[in-house]
């Protein structure tokens, strides 16, 4: 199978009740590490969906606080030597200054352990402010996400393997989805997409992903100053605590035309 594609095949044994076991081909959802560099300095290394690799770069370093806009960024290219592209070179504007010991994660993150080892909110605090946005969405557009969501999980159909993430404007219209194995990897890709195109902040804006709503999300949120974030799923202790510590609008279980808010339901309008 061709490197980088986001869909690898292998043969599978397929048992159904009352029919004799048969051979056939299945699709996978790529999985494969990705090693980012900053100004040849190794960053990160982390399993994810082949597929906008450069968005991926640019929402860790937003998240982890290493930039904050598009004009610090010089380019990103795929390492010269690494011929199979599983390593990405960013190059940093001229001034840029970067602290590699504020890294969350040194060595390793898997696709799905998400923030392992953040001492706390207050940490993540020292580097993002708190959100200050007084947009209000309607309750209607915000239950018209996760179908618009789900039309754009062609992967996710295929293989059933793939989280979701999305960035919608206030009036629910949407400006990108991305897929990748890791949930946390959908949502720096979408991110990096709106900070490669110059978008940021994205203070009347809202975050959707298609699982559940983690710290972590939570907190890459906040880097773009993403004021409202919703997910299919529940949210985890923290996400709650943080969200409502930083402003957000935590919204859950965001399916079925119902909803749960958690924190900050003033940006939640009843009006039709």
């Amino acid at each position: 199978m061709k490197q980088g594609s986001p869909i690898q095949f292998c043969e599978v044994l397929q048992c159904r009740e009352k029919e004799r076991p048969r051979r056939t081909r299945d699709e996978l959802a790529a999985e494969e590490p990705l090693e980012i560099q900053v100004d040849t300095h190794p960053v990160v290394v982390t399993m994810r969906t082949p597929g906008h690799d450069d968005e991926l770069a640019a929402g860790f370093l937003l998240s982890e606080g290493l930039i904050r806009n598009r004009q610090q960024i010089l380019k990103i290219s795929p390492h010269l030597r690494n011929p199979e592209g599983n390593v990405l070179d960013v190059f940093l504007a001229d001034g840029v200054e970067v602290d590699f010991k504020q890294l969350t994660r040194h060595v390793f993150a898997s696709s799905s352990c998400g923030l392992c080892g953040k001492a706390s909110i207050a940490m993540v605090h020292r580097h993002f402010p708190k959100v200050d946005s007084r947009v209000v969405v309607s309750e209607r557009t915000l239950l018209s996400l996760p179908a618009q969501l789900r039309k754009q999980q062609k992967v996710f159909d295929r293989t059933g393997g793939l989280h979701a993430a999305a960035v919608f404007d206030r009036r629910g219209r949407m400006l990108v989805a991305r897929e990748d194995v890791g949930r946390h990897n959908a949502v720096d890709k979408v991110l990096g997409h709106a900070l490669l195109q110059d978008l940021l902040p994205l203070e009347r804006h809202i975050l959707m992903v298609s699982g559940r709503a983690s710290f972590e999300i939570l907190q890459k949120a906040l880097a773009a100053r993403v004021p409202i974030v919703a997910a299919v799923s529940a949210p985890s202790s923290l996400a709650v605590q943080f969200a409502a510590e930083s402003h957000q609008t935590l919204i859950g279980f965001l399916r079925e035309g119902q909803m749960n808010i958690y924190s900050k339901p003033r940006r939640v309008s009843r009006k039709r």
